[in-house]
């Protein structure tokens, strides 16, 4: 008696979190699910992001000279190597406080075009933070990590044997044996996908609220370098770094140095920092860090990914782990199929949830939102808000990117008020 009592809690309070919080649980998993694909959808609709992979890169320096041709009175901010080979790199110029996105062909050195807006900065945006700025975002999405797990959780514990059904479909016994069937099954071959994502967004909840000092520890300090070069009038800091020079110094400290990021200095007396790929597996660019003076290229600091603690080793394998990204277009296909299958359970068990045979009140009580509808509503406001405003005044988005944005908001506005409104409405 005792154990059914308790798979009632456990029933309970997974549909609790389904239901309750199914808006914004959907739009975080939907959005990390796209996230995986981003590069990808800005190689489809971006046709300036395609290059054609060669042996030779060209020299960065070549690189920098064609970015100043364009953008005389800019400066570097960032410089990111996509992993995928048929990429641009990616170089955040600013220039009159506007930022643009340079995309470079790291092969010829052309700079190909520019962009304002990618779909991997949109869809990552939103899945990191829902655009909601101070850290409230970064908080929001992380808890649902820990929704995650209890989802998780509680549906093993309840469902009996659930290891036994991984080939158990029923298709003949009407809609809602079917639906409840493919939730179940959906839900058994997405358990390792499921325990990943949660436990690796858990971690990052962690190294944000820097629990236990983690951030402090898997984050390193940037060094200083020595303020004795003076710019002359007109010269712009980012435009002046051999790049070239400081890689070759960077890859002999590191053998095997792939740059990947490029983060020239921001100030005279800052570093210019570089990252990479160096054969060690799964861990991200940044476990291989070196800081080099901008102009004397002396070493100032490095960060070894063979050598890294166990913290910060944890730390630089969470990211790759969650995106899928560590074993190239691959993963990411095999990440961006489960993640869909996460995100379908959220609607499929909202379904089950209308559809379940409880008579009267109980059903009412069963499927109503209540006071969470306006949690959700809320949250979801905020939201588009702060997008739109980050769209306009931050990323300059053109008419055309914020007109496709709206749209499919409107479509998910709809779809939204179709099952939370009429649809319960109906079953009322």
């Amino acid at each position: 008696m005792s154990f059914k009592l308790n798979k009632k809690l456990f029933f309970r309070i997974h549909s609790w979190i389904g239901i309750k919080l199914s808006i914004l649980f959907f739009i975080v998993c939907f959005s990390g699910t796209l996230a995986t694909l981003s590069h990808e959808m800005d190689w489809l609709f971006i046709p300036e992001m395609r290059v054609t992979p060669q042996d030779k890169l060209a020299s960065k320096n070549e690189i920098v000279r064609n970015i100043q041709a364009q953008f005389p009175n800019g400066r570097i901010q960032f410089w990111s190597a996509t992993e995928e080979p048929y990429l641009c790199d990616i170089v955040y110029i600013i220039e009159e406080g506007e930022l643009t996105y340079g995309l470079v062909n790291r092969y010829t050195g052309a700079l190909q075009g520019h962009a304002n807006l990618t779909f991997a900065r949109f869809f990552r945006d939103l899945h990191y933070y829902l655009f909601i700025p101070f850290q409230v975002g970064h908080f929001t999405v992380l808890i649902f990590a820990f929704l995650l797990l209890i989802s998780f959780v509680t549906a093993l514990l309840f469902y009996k044997k659930w290891y036994k059904k991984l080939f158990q479909l029923t298709i003949n016994k009407g809609p809602l044996v079917f639906f409840r069937s493919l939730h179940r099954l959906v839900g058994v071959w997405s358990v390792p996908f499921t325990l990943l994502f949660s436990i690796t967004g858990i971690w990052y909840f962690i190294e944000r609220a820097n629990i236990g000092g983690v951030s402090d520890i898997a984050n390193t300090s940037s060094p200083e370098a020595a303020d004795t070069v003076r710019l002359a009038e007109g010269q712009i800091l980012s435009y002046s770094v051999n790049y070239d020079s400081a890689i070759a110094v960077a890859q002999r400290e590191i053998p095997g140095l792939v740059i990947k990021d490029i983060l020239p200095p921001s100030a005279p007396g800052k570093p210019l920092y570089v990252n990479g790929t160096s054969g060690v597996p799964l861990v991200r660019n940044r476990a291989n860090r070196v800081y080099l003076d901008p102009f004397t290229y002396e070493v100032l600091k490095v960060q070894r990914a063979e050598s890294l603690n166990t913290v910060t080793w944890l730390n630089d394998i969470a990211d790759p782990l969650h995106f899928g990204y560590w074993g190239g277009l691959t993963t990411k296909f095999i990440w961006f199929i489960f993640g869909l299958g996460i995100s379908s359970l959220i609607l499929t068990g909202i379904w089950i949830s209308l559809k379940r045979k409880v008579k009267g009140k109980a059903k009412q009580k069963a499927i109503k939102m209540g006071g969470w509808i306006y949690v959700n509503t809320f949250v979801y406001g905020a939201l588009l808000v702060f997008m739109y405003f980050m769209l306009i005044d931050r990323y300059n988005a053109s008419a055309m990117a914020l007109a496709v944005i709206t749209v499919g908001w409107l479509v998910f506005i709809g779809l939204t008020w179709y099952i939370f409104v009429y649809r319960l409405r109906r079953m009322r």
